[in-house]
């Protein structure tokens, strides 16, 4: 029988001041952006029925580059949101944030109206590297706008990329202390991988190889673990685990509001799970926005998918009350991944192994 999970709110801001050569996220170089708060009011206008009656457990605003909205817009933004939302008394409320757009006075005025997390996109603290990936800070400027959001935030993530072009591993590792230093509670530390339809994908850089690449990898691990980051999912790594991460990875339920939104909704009335889609481009999304919703025809694959990122696992009746579906529906694939070595199943928690970890896309395709 399905159970309502926890629900969370997604919301895509897709402007930002320079697209990156490997970014495939939805994002736009422009400035367009009038009534897009009020669309965005009316977009979640449609959606509340997907609330059910529960509150709003984390919230949060991606991108693009949404710390360039003005201190009026958020403020409009939360005014609606808290009028049709009821806000659990722990929310986490998380803002990604430019280093080359970061503004001091603004900040404060946004930690006022209701941010309480910031997740910085650094990549590197290394100028090279920075404009190898084609962004608009430099490692000064990272640097300086680390040090304001632990003044500000009690809770602030560092995102940090490697295996870049000219990387070593001893490049690697300083990007890692020096954002360690900065005080982060929070690190997502990550493989950049060259996607379709970036211009990395048509224009591919020459990275290290890939013996080095994992030595980079591996070592990260170590040092962000010996440094009292605990990593409970593949590339994140928090003293503050997020909130909003781990309603992903367990399979709980988010609205997606914004350009190229998407979200993942449980129907208990109807006993099924479903996604929706908003329109991509700004420009579709603010003329004609339009909505495509999809039965998730396949839960328990979806979330394995989701479920095995996690380092500690999860419990067995978790999958039961996350996807309607007896853990007996797949207790052949479960009991084949044991034996490879790849999943521990102690007692009522499914577990995967070092193994299992090092070769996730093998474990998780098991169950598709």
């Amino acid at each position: 029988m399905l159970e309502l999970p926890p629900l969370a709110l997604y919301i895509h801001y897709p402007w930002c001041v320079k697209k990156c050569p490997y970014c495939d996220f939805n994002s736009h170089e422009g400035d367009n952006r009038e009534g897009y708060i009020e669309l965005l009011l009316e977009d979640l206008d449609e959606d509340l029925s997907y609330a059910q009656g529960r509150s709003i457990g984390s919230i949060f605003i991606g991108g693009g580059t949404p710390s360039l909205m003005s201190e009026l817009d958020l403020s409009k933004l939360f005014e609606g949101l808290r009028s049709r939302l009821t806000f659990e008394n722990d929310i986490e409320i998380t803002l990604e944030a430019n280093p080359g757009t970061f503004e001091i006075e603004k900040f404060k005025a946004f930690k006022g109206i209701g941010i309480n997390r910031l997740s910085i996109g650094v990549q590197s603290f290394n100028d090279q590297n920075l404009k190898s990936l084609g962004r608009i800070h430099d490692a000064d400027e990272a640097g300086k706008a680390c040090t304001e959001a632990a003044k500000l935030f009690d809770n602030f993530n560092i995102d940090l990329m490697y295996g870049l072009k000219g990387q070593t591993l001893e490049g690697c590792l300083l990007d890692l202390r020096q954002a360690i230093e900065l005080g982060p509670t929070h690190i997502s530390f990550y493989q950049l991988t060259i996607e379709p339809n970036t211009l990395f994908a048509k224009f591919p850089p020459t990275l290290p190889k890939e013996d080095d690449i994992w030595k980079m990898g591996e070592a990260g691990v170590k040092l962000l673990e010996d440094k009292g980051f605990n990593r409970y999912e593949v590339s994140a790594f928090g003293k503050t685990p997020s909130k909003h991460n781990i309603n992903y990875w367990e399979f709980g339920d988010y609205i997606g509001i914004g350009a190229g939104a998407h979200g993942k909704i449980t129907l208990k009335n109807e006993q099924k799970i479903i996604r929706t889609l908003k329109s991509k481009s700004p420009k579709d999304y603010i003329n004609q926005r339009q909505k495509t919703t999809e039965i998730i025809s396949n839960p328990g694959f979806e979330f394995m998918l989701n479920a095995l990122r996690l380092k500690d696992g999860f419990d067995m009746d978790l999958f039961d009350r996350r996807t309607g579906l007896s853990i007996d529906s797949i207790k052949n694939n479960l009991d084949k991944v044991a034996l490879d070595g790849l999943l521990d199943i102690d007692k009522n928690r499914i577990i995967p192994t070092t193994k299992g970890y090092d070769f996730l896309n093998d474990l998780q395709g098991v169950f598709l």
